[in-house]
């Protein structure tokens, strides 16, 4: 059967449907990594600041690889306005706080000077506290450093609980209603990694990076002036191979089954079982201080990095992968935005609409499994793109065949317009509206933000250093002159309060010894699980 068939049919169908508002009701929500700079422009050596409360604790301010790499997060919501206020929020906030220092406004990192000075995020001495801190020392000896400090944003989308039984309605399907929602999430996923080269090219915005993040290593990137490296058609290079890769780096060719959640979970246990020789080499507790958490393929499944992962949100110290199997998908994590650095937030209202409908548009269209030859072609077609998307020679393998980038982006653009007005209740919705900006991004890659980046730092003889430092500043300016509405304020001042507060109750509590308390970690779920790959 034609996969348009389905993807129509199901549209049709849902036309059909009395979806009254389900389709907007859906949630979304924001992780928006930023680093920590010195007005120099190197990694901030200072500490969380306390007056942003427990890195481990706090529900909306806390701390990625780094001290210096701050996470804002949002609740999930229903309003992308409500969203972005809050983000805005928490921004100012933060900068109300921050002293002379910068919060770097693009993807890829300030001057590095070599791997030492950037600083491993604290999180308390609680056993909790402990593995988060041992598992960045694992990444930063598996990696190195400078790979962990690069920044991105994290989009988090839910279909509403109305939408549900509707779509499953329509599909004719009596499965239960929380497996059917966890495979059809995963068909999603499957057709995001097939279409995850579009996010790089439309929003893409680290063509270029100091020269100070190769630190001498070898590399073809070419150089845009004495201190910067680019590609000239890149739109991404957080996202390529310069950017946050981790098993290729050690030459595991370990991937993820999407064929199923359960496919997905024994692939990924399998990985935190099996002892990866690389890894051996560095050792695991070494002079009795722990170097990693251990010397498998993953430590923990989080360090699987994906452009697209399933979520449940976990109870406290619960494994990912439990939650996943106990209740299933929650919501899917899209992980591939690179910080817009033409915008304060980092991320702009016209991408959240587009991503709502790329949902859609991948929820709805067939989703066959994935083969090893199409597995090469996804992770192939998302190099090439980071690399050279808008080079108008490139093309992309479509099913074992080439096809120019252009083409098949407004074929899959033009595809997705019927569902941009679906989730927008009509024509001429926001959907639809930046799904149409999108399509000029497309007709003309000089729109695309990567594009604009290297016209701004040309037009002004920049560096990227040099555009990011003034980018960062003006933005530091805008934030610092908003006042915070009274209503934040109170809320991220209370919350900072509480997270200290839940921090001490916990090292107060804390009595086990740090072994066990991985060894407890670990065991979780083992007994449902077969791990053989």
């Amino acid at each position: 059967m034609d996969p348009c068939t389905n993807y129509n049919r199901r549209l049709t169908g849902l036309a059909r449907a009395p979806l009254g508002n389900c389709l907007q009701d859906g949630l979304i929500g924001l992780e928006k990594e930023g680093l920590r700079v010195s007005p120099a422009g190197t990694v901030a050596a200072s500490p969380h600041p306390a007056v942003f409360g427990s890195a481990l604790m706090h529900p909306y301010l806390t701390t990625d690889f780094s001290e210096a790499l701050l996470e804002t997060i949002t609740p999930p919501m229903r309003d992308k306005q409500a969203v972005l206020a809050f983000l805005h929020g928490l921004h100012v906030f933060v900068h109300h706080h921050l002293g002379d220092e910068l919060l770097w406004a693009t993807s890829m990192p300030c001057v590095l000077e070599g791997a030492d000075p950037i600083p491993l995020a604290r999180y308390g001495t609680s056993n909790a506290a402990r593995m988060k801190t041992v598992y960045r020392r694992g990444l930063g000896n598996r990696y190195g450093r400078p790979m962990q400090v690069i920044a991105g944003v994290h989009y988090n989308f839910s279909f509403s609980d109305a939408f549900w039984p509707l779509y499953r309605e329509l599909e004719g399907c009596n499965t239960e209603l929380g497996d059917f929602r966890s495979e059809a999430y995963m068909a999603s996923i499957r057709n995001l990694q097939r279409f995850g080269w579009l996010i790089p090219y439309l929003f893409g915005a680290s063509p270029a990076v100091c020269k100070t993040f190769v630190q001498n290593r070898n590399t073809d990137l070419e150089a845009f002036d004495r201190s910067t490296y680019f590609y000239p058609y890149a739109t991404s290079l957080r996202m390529g191979d310069r950017g946050y890769q981790n098993l290729k780096a050690a030459g595991t060719g370990m991937q993820v089954n999407y064929d199923s959640l359960d496919a997905y979970l024994r692939s990924l246990a399998w990985a935190v079982r099996t002892p990866c020789p690389a890894y051996q080499a560095i050792g695991v507790k070494v002079g009795g201080r722990y170097q990693q958490l251990n010397a498998n393929l993953l430590q923990i499944e989080n360090e699987y990095y994906g452009p697209v992962r399933p979520k449940q949100p976990p109870r406290w110290m619960e494994k990912p992968s439990l939650a996943l199997r106990q209740r299933g998908v929650g919501y899917l994590e899209l992980r591939s935005l690179d910080v817009n650095a033409f915008h304060p937030l980092g991320v702009t209202e016209e991408q959240l609409y587009f991503l709502d409908a790329f949902m859609l548009f991948c929820l709805l269209t067939e989703s066959p499994r994935i083969g090893t030859s199409e597995r090469r072609a996804i992770d192939a077609n998302l190099l090439s793109v980071a690399h050279r998307g808008r080079d108008p020679s490139l093309e992309l393998d479509r099913n074992g065949n080439g096809i120019r980038l252009r083409q098949w982006a407004e074929e899959v653009l033009d595809a997705m317009l019927p569902a941009a007005e679906l989730m927008d209740g009509g024509s001429g919705g926001p959907c639809a509206n930046s799904l149409r900006r999108q399509q000029e991004k497309v007709r003309d890659p000089e729109l695309t933000p990567s594009a604009r980046m290297l016209a701004e730092m040309r037009a002004n003889a920049e560096s990227f250093f040099d555009f990011a430092q003034r980018t960062s500043q003006q933005y530091r300016d805008r934030f610092r002159s908003s006042s915070l509405d009274t209503e934040y304020e109170t809320l991220f001042e209370r919350l900072s309060r509480e997270s200290w507060e839940r921090q001490r109750e916990l090292e107060e509590t804390d009595d086990m010894g740090f072994d066990e308390f991985l060894e407890r970690y670990f065991a979780q779920g083992e007994q449902a699980l077969d791990f053989h790959p």
